[in-house]
């Protein structure tokens, strides 16, 4: 019975650390992108798990065990937790860190307001996106449109 006490014991003190982590995390992620929480998606920052893991004092692997399918619930919707940590482009504007979903964003907002007739191709997709001050190559473009399941101009447009 002791032996099972205290196997108890540990378990409910390793949920209660990991519950803990999650927390801390949690908290890092709203200094972080306080932009994105209280202005909205296109304001999420590109981020890495090994900066929290730094900020944390933690290892890298705790952060991402951690979070694994974990969701946080914010003004903007649910979110996985891993939904925040993603690459970014640099803004030749304003030299600020924009995130890859930020561009995504940007893309479908685009694609939204195209004229039906006269769809964008990928190319002057991009070059839109370059007029706003963001290098982002035409094949990167179709890669994040294919990822939206958003077809190829040939295929929106409306006759």
């Amino acid at each position: 019975i002791r032996e099972k006490t205290n196997s108890a014991k540990q378990l409910l003190k390793a949920i209660d650390e990991r519950q803990k982590t999650i927390a801390r995390i949690a908290e890092a992620l709203l200094i972080l992108q306080k932009d994105f929480f209280e202005k909205g998606i296109d304001k999420l920052k590109p981020m890495i798990m090994a900066e929290i893991a730094e900020i944390l004092e933690l290892h890298e692997a705790t952060i991402s065990r951690a979070i694994a399918n974990k969701y946080l619930k914010s003004p903007q919707g649910f979110f996985p937790f891993k939904y925040f940590f993603t690459s970014g482009y640099s803004s030749s504007q304003s030299g600020k860190e924009i995130s890859s979903r930020s561009i995504k964003q940007q893309i479908i907002k685009i694609i939204n307001e195209e004229d039906p007739a006269k769809p964008f191709s990928d190319q002057s997709i991009s070059n839109m996106l370059k007029k706003e001050g963001l290098k982002v190559a035409r094949r990167t473009v179709a890669k994040y449109r294919e990822e939206e399941n958003i077809p190829a101009a040939s295929l929106r447009r409306v006759h």
